[in-house]
This record gives structure tokens, sequence and C-alpha cells, in this order.
């Protein structure tokens, strides 16, 4: 049986279930990823595109795509930040903070030669993105 995760936005006008598990969980260091989430880094989690279903405020949700890697989503009423649709990969991006009762494990730290917190984990800290989704594969050190 599936897990069903139950999310939200920030006022709670939109509502969402992602089911499964997530393909990755990691943090991303990218300049976008900060500039959109105003902090040092975005806590991730990668998902088919089916496995999320808006349960909630469909038509509340605003969509922004600074290029065509990504689609940034947010709710209209409260600017909460919700997901990230990478369409060259599949798979959408639902912010682990707005998933309330998944069990958050992160395996890998991604863009991390644009960070500008250092984080000292034990995880593997890639210099853009893996090999298999189109990146140089390089790791970078701690």
């Amino acid at each position: 049986m599936s897990a069903n995760h139950q999310g939200r936005c920030f006022c709670g006008a939109v509502k969402f279930t992602v089911t499964g598990e997530p393909v990755a969980m990691g943090y991303c260091h990218c300049d976008s990823c900060r500039a959109w989430s105003a902090g040092p880094i975005n806590a991730f989690t990668l998902w088919p595109p089916d496995a999320l279903k808006i349960t909630a405020g469909a038509d509340n949700i605003g969509s922004y795509a600074k290029t065509p890697a990504s689609e940034r989503q947010w709710c209209k009423t409260c600017g909460g930040h919700l997901f990230t649709f990478h369409p060259a990969w599949n798979l959408v991006d639902v912010y682990a903070a707005v998933i309330p009762d998944l069990s958050f494990q992160p395996g890998v730290h991604v863009h991390y030669q644009e960070t500008k917190l250092r984080m000292h984990d034990g995880l593997p800290k890639m210099k853009d993105v893996p090999a298999e989704m189109g990146g140089s594969g390089v790791a970078l050190a701690e």
C-alpha cells in the first residue's frame, strides 16, 4: 500500500496529496532556489507528476517559469511556495516544508558549487546534479 501524504500552502487555501515515496530527497544550493526560497538552501522532494493531486484551491495556484527547466508554483493568497515542475526530468519538486507528515531523509546536496552555507552532514555534495539527471556527476569535498 502506497503512503499518502497531505500538504498545504501557508494559509491552507491550496491543499494537495502526494502518493507513494519520493524519487529523491535532498538540498539544492543553486542561486535560483536560494532566491526563490529566500533562504540559504532549499529542501526538496522529487516525485513523478502523477503522484501529486491538488485537492483544494487549484485555481489559486500561480505559476512562473524563469527558464524552460523549471516552473515554480505558489498560492496566490498567501504567497506560500508549493512546487517546482521540472519538465526535462518529468519530476515535480514538492518542497519538504509543505509536507509536514513526510519523514524528510535527504540523500544528496545538488549545485553545491553555488553554496552560501557549507554543511557537514556526510551526504554527497554534487557540483551540479547527478550524471543520470544530465549533470556532470562530479562530487565536491564537504
